[in-house]
């Protein structure tokens, strides 16, 4: 089967996720690769089309189960007409449930072809130096196996006559999906002195949470808690309130999820 391009899609406020879609793109070896960021809001205002000669990587992080809510009108508004697609979600080391299924039920709902699908793992957004949780995840051997699976889905996309030729991957889930448990705003972040006011954690928010005309307020009402504001200070001014709720869960992860979990495939 020909194929023109490949297109990378994904959404990844602290950059593990995208980390994992580079090294499968090493494997899928193409000459031409568009990168398709979907972090910023800005880049989630057009839809996107492709069709039967692009091959689509559509990857997101795993939020609660499910594929982050905030992602779903953007991805039910792709284009696609037969066209291939490999999807990924990016876990914290508890569990991806049905994420999974999902991503791959809503592509193929917008006319795409799910060739394949993996669950990989990386640090969670919670994780802290109090409350690590699969910390430099993906490591080596996570981005060495992206770069192979990248490399198998090449290697059947190779092996195709045409995509009517292609079977659906036995994906995991349930149907219906994990119920989203109802969350009212969490107002966890403390900034403390250290804060320089340098903008760097408003110019990664990917939802424009922080205030532009002062860093040290985060509204709870847009923040998707993906602690990227916190990952990102050079300062380390940007922390976890003591007794959030947030901090709470990191704690629980660390107790309970705490043994290394490894990547899943599915062809």
């Amino acid at each position: 089967m020909n194929i023109r391009s490949l297109k990378l899609i994904y959404f990844s406020p602290t950059g593990t996720t995208a980390s994992i879609v580079e090294a499968m793109a090493d494997g899928l070896g193409y000459d031409v690769v568009e990168d398709v960021d979907i972090t910023m809001p800005e880049a989630r205002q057009e839809p996107l089309a492709a069709s039967a000669d692009n091959l689509l990587v559509v990857a997101v992080p795993v939020y609660g189960g499910r594929v982050p809510f905030l992602l779903e009108p953007w991805l039910r508004s792709l284009q696609l007409d037969k066209t291939p697609v490999v999807c990924a979600v990016v876990f914290g080391n508890r569990a991806f449930e049905d994420a999974l299924i999902e991503l791959s039920d809503i592509v193929t709902e917008q006319g795409g072809v799910v060739l394949g699908g993996a669950a990989f793992i990386g640090e969670h957004s919670f994780s802290s130096e109090e409350y690590p949780v699969a910390v430099a995840r993906p490591d080596e051997d996570d981005l060495r196996g992206a770069e192979g699976f990248g490399r198998k889905v090449r290697k059947a996309v190779d092996a195709l006559s045409t995509i009517d030729e292609a079977v659906q991957p036995a994906i995991p889930g349930d149907h219906p999906y994990k119920e989203r448990k109802p969350r009212g705003p969490v107002d966890f972040i403390n900034v403390g002195d250290e804060c320089v006011m340098c903008g760097l954690c408003a110019e990664q928010c990917p939802v424009g949470a922080i205030d532009e005309e002062d860093f040290k307020r985060t509204d709870p009402e847009k923040c998707i808690m993906c602690c990227a504001c916190i990952k990102v200070c050079p300062e380390y001014a940007r922390t976890t309130k003591p007794g959030s709720p947030v901090e709470g869960f990191a704690k629980w992860l660390t107790e309970n999820c705490g043994e290394r979990k490894e990547p899943a495939y599915f062809f």
